[in-house]
């Protein structure tokens, strides 16, 4: 007999988000995705200068921060036709390079990690045994006998007090957790030191950006950050991405890679079936050709064939959504008109709407950049994939689940990661010939349409706007989580997150690790406690999750 496993909200995201899942045989047979959280920045929007956009648009979140101010610019630029100067397409794509490797990196450790570690069983680690293994692994600093003694005295004085601070909550004991005690105190360990890096690589923002988060330096037309542009600044920028660039290479991806040896049955749990990808980081003004992650589209996980994008071809559905009306449109021509009646999955029980692709629901995010880049020969991409596959000695079906989907948020951060050292040297080069501009003016219409498409930490990100008597007549956004976490469509196909639960293993219905590994593996942006019901006697289960 199935029974209903409801989490609500789920932690360690941001937003609101409730999962609930029937579970037959141990295993999930059925999943509905509700996000419970409104917005309405679509409402907010209409009738203001279209220039002020990004401005609201930006603070939709403090996580996202700068993408949604990107998003809404480049909108802006195609409605008006401006095409911005070279070295305002480099500190875009600076800006935003240091948003992935700051984001992803903040993902795994302090959002994700906890899924796999098991925090109590470190305090049985023999720190000799830790550090002998980190050393074999990688030559990340802070490494030595002493160093494991010290954060193990740590936990413990956490654990003695009864009180375990910031790792309070967890499912600790699971029997879902397979790390030895030794990698879990190195996890420990790393978490510690992530939280410390990820404070100094959000300084990159503010350099280029002035503040972080929400950075002020976006506008139609280019960048503003002129008084920034001199030696001083760009090496500070430079240090700051060396010492995250070390972090990345000598802990993060050791860290992703070791998690990864214990837990490759996961490599065939959490997948889906279509992905989608707008592609990112223009390497010239020739768009979408020169994308480093290139635009595509993979139906049927058939990444060999890589199809063009053609966002005509997108629709968002509102037939289980609590908006009014139940006819699906393209986010040009969409409406935001919310329409709340209660909660019931066999009917509405989302604010989110249901993007589709030619009818499908599409996976947006790092697996799905990969997954293009390889299908289309990405050198980069294809020697990551190659050398983690077989350093893993998986087969590459593995990449279209749960597992394959931490990987790819890992690979991409270094690919990405090295890039912007060549986006750091031809933006000095230009400064030295005296190519110092970075602005380019235009007249805003009476009228006119633009798509500012990103390909974000999370997914494809699409900004669309509709200028009226030089005023936003309507803007949509049609977010990354809106892409994975929707509901079903008005075909009632399952959203990605909805299908990746599907066949998910539940040990214990009153512990759901395993939910969270697949829920959290798409990093949920829509923070705490959970409630997990038992169909049979209606008891409510309340307990909190980190």
């Amino acid at each position: 007999m199935a029974q209903r496993v409801v989490i609500d909200p789920i932690t360690r995201i941001e937003g609101h988000l409730r999962i609930e899942v029937e579970v037959a045989n141990g295993k999930v047979a059925n999943a509905w995705s509700s996000s419970t959280l409104f917005r309405g920045l679509e409402l907010m929007l209409q009738g203001r200068d279209p220039r002020d956009a990004y401005l609201f648009t930006q603070r939709a979140c403090g996580v996202c921060t700068y993408v949604h101010g990107l998003a809404s610019v480049r909108a802006v630029d195609e409605a008006v036709g401006v095409k911005i100067p070279e070295n305002a397409r480099l500190l875009r794509n600076l800006m935003l390079g240091a948003q992935f490797l700051h984001d992803h990196m903040v993902h795994f450790y302090h959002l994700h990690a906890l899924d796999w570690v098991d925090i109590v069983s470190a305090l049985s680690a023999d720190p000799k045994k830790a550090a002998d293994l980190a050393n074999q692994v990688s030559p990340a600093p802070n490494s030595g006998l002493n160093d494991f003694k010290e954060v193990k005295a740590r936990l413990k004085k956490f654990v003695d007090s009864g009180q375990l601070g910031i790792f309070a909550n967890g499912y600790w004991g699971h029997p879902a957790y397979k790390l030895p005690p030794e990698v879990n105190l190195i996890a420990v360990s790393h978490y510690l030191q992530a939280l410390r890096q990820q404070a100094r690589t959000a300084r990159m923002h503010a350099i280029f950006g002035g503040k972080n988060p929400h950075i002020q330096s976006l506008v139609v037309g280019g960048v503003t950050c002129a008084t920034d542009l001199n030696a001083d600044r760009i090496a500070e920028f430079k240090y700051l991405w060396q010492e995250t660039m070390d972090f990345i290479n000598n802990v993060y991806i050791p860290d992703v890679l070791t998690v990864a040896k214990f837990y490759k049955d996961w490599g065939k749990i959490g997948g889906t079936t279509n992905f989608l990808v707008y592609g990112e980081f223009p390497q010239s003004e020739k768009e979408p050709d020169s994308f480093l992650f290139p635009r595509g589209a993979i139906f049927k996980r058939n990444f060999k064939q890589v199809q063009p994008v053609d966002i005509a071809a997108i629709e968002e559905h509102v037939k289980h959504s609590w908006y009014e009306g139940d006819k699906a449109a393209n986010p040009f021509e969409g409406e935001t008109k919310p329409k709340y009646d209660k909660m019931d999955t066999a009917n509405r029980y989302s604010w989110m709407k249901a993007p589709r692709y030619k009818g499908e629901a599409m996976e947006v995010g790092p697996l799905a950049r990969v997954l293009v880049a390889y299908g289309k020969g990405h050198a980069a991409t294809k020697k990551a994939v190659d050398g983690t596959l077989k350093q893993l000695q998986i087969p590459p079906e593995a990449l279209f689940s749960t597992l394959g989907r931490t990987a790819a948020r890992a690979l991409e951060t270094r690919i990405i990661g090295e890039s912007m050292e060549g986006w750091i040297t031809q933006l000095v080069e230009n400064l030295k010939k005296g190519d110092v501009k970075i602005y380019q003016d235009y007249e805003m219409p009476a009228e006119g349409q633009g798509a500012g498409l990103n390909d974000v930490p999370r997914g494809a990100l699409g900004h669309f706007i509709q200028i009226k008597d030089q005023k936003i007549g309507n803007f949509q956004l049609v977010v990354p989580s809106t892409w994975n976490l929707g509901p079903r469509c008005a075909q009632n196909k399952p959203g990605p997150l909805e299908e990746a639960l599907v066949g998910t293993p539940v040990a214990d219905p009153k512990r759901p690790v395993e939910i969270l590994r697949t829920v959290h593996s798409f990093d949920p942006c829509i923070a705490c406690g959970v409630h997990v019901i038992d169909p049979k006697t209606n008891e409510v289960y309340k307990f909190r999750v980190v």
